[in-house]
C-alpha cells in the first residue's frame, strides 16, 4: 500500500470547482495515456520498417502522460506552474519527436547526420530555455536568443534543408504530405513554446499573459502536438502498410 501511494497520486489528486487549468491537466494525463495504449497497439498493426516509428509515437505520450500525473498533483498541491517537470518531460519528449523525421525519411536516404543534427537541435533550444527561465533568470534575453538558434534550426531542417529535400526527391506524395503536416507542427504548434517563454520576467512579453493562463496554453498545446504528431505518423504507417499488404496479396 505504501509503494501504491507513494506513485503519482493518480486517484488521489484533487480539483478546485472552477479550475480551468487544473482540468486541463487531467484532461492531458489522460488524453496522453489514452494515445499511448493506441500507438503501441498500433505497432502490431503496421509493417514491420513502421513499428519503430509508432513505438516512438508511444513513448513520447507516455513519457508525457507520466509526467501530467505529476503535474496535476503540484498543481493541485501549489496552485504554481510545475516548470522543471515541464523542462523534464520536453527534454526527453522533443528529441524523440525530431526522431521521427528521420525514421520515416530513413528508406528514401536519411543518413545519420540528420537524425544527430535535430536531436542536438532539439537540446539546444530546450536546455538553453531551461536555464533562461530557472538557473540564469537576470539573463533570459541572452538564454532565450540561444534557444531560439535550437529551434531555427530545426525549422530549417523541416522546411528547407535535407528532411524537406528528401522528401521531395521521393516523389511520395503520401511521404511528402506527411512532411509538411509535421512542418506546420513545428512551426505552428511549437511557436507557443517560445511565446511562453518571452512572458517570464523580464522577457520581452512579461506581463502580457498570467501564469496560470500560460499553462493553460502549455496543456492544450502539449496535447494537441505530441498526440497530433503521433497521429500523423500513424497514417503514413498504415497507408504504407496497406500498400505492402495489398501487393503481397494480389
Amino acid at each position: 500500500m505504501d509503494a501504491l501511494l507513494s506513485f503519482p497520486s493518480l486517484f488521489l489528486a484533487s480539483i478546485q470547482s472552477g479550475d480551468y487549468v487544473g482540468f486541463t491537466f487531467f484532461i492531458g494525463s489522460m488524453a496522453m495515456m489514452a494515445a499511448t495504449v493506441f500507438f503501441f497497439f498500433q505497432t502490431t498493426q503496421v509493417e514491420g520498417k513502421w513499428r519503430d516509428s509508432m513505438l516512438i509515437a508511444g513513448l513520447i505520450t507516455f513519457i508525457a502522460a507520466v509526467h501530467y500525473f505529476y503535474m496535476r498533483d503540484f498543481w493541485a498541491e501549489t496552485g504554481t506552474s510545475p516548470t522543471e517537470f515541464r523542462y523534464i518531460d520536453w527534454i526527453l519528449t522533443v528529441p524523440l519527436m525530431c526522431v521521427e523525421f528521420y525514421l520515416i525519411l530513413r528508406a528514401v536516404g536519411a543518413k545519420q547526420g540528420l537524425l544527430w543534427k535535430m536531436i542536438g537541435y532539439s537540446l539546444l533550444m530546450l536546455i538553453a530555455g531551461y536555464l533562461g527561465e530557472t538557473v540564469f533568470r537576470s539573463q533570459s534575453i541572452l538564454w532565450g536568443v540561444i534557444s531560439t538558434v535550437g529551434y531555427v534550426g530545426i525549422l530549417y531542417e523541416a522546411w528547407f534543408g535535407s528532411a524537406k529535400k528528401l522528401a521531395v526527391n521521393s516523389n511520395d506524395p503520401r511521404l511528402l504530405g506527411a512532411i509538411k503536416a509535421l512542418e506546420w507542427f513545428v512551426l505552428a504548434g511549437w511557436a507557443i513554446y517560445p511565446i511562453g517563454y518571452m512572458t517570464i520576467p523580464g522577457g520581452f512579453l512579461d506581463g502580457v499573459l498570467p501564469a496560470e493562463t500560460l499553462d493553460l496554453f502549455y496543456n492544450i498545446g502539449d496535447a494537441i502536438n505530441k498526440i497530433g504528431f503521433g497521429l500523423v505518423i500513424y497514417t503514413l504507417a498504415v497507408s504504407k502498410s496497406d500498400i505492402v499488404d495489398y501487393a503481397t496479396n494480389k
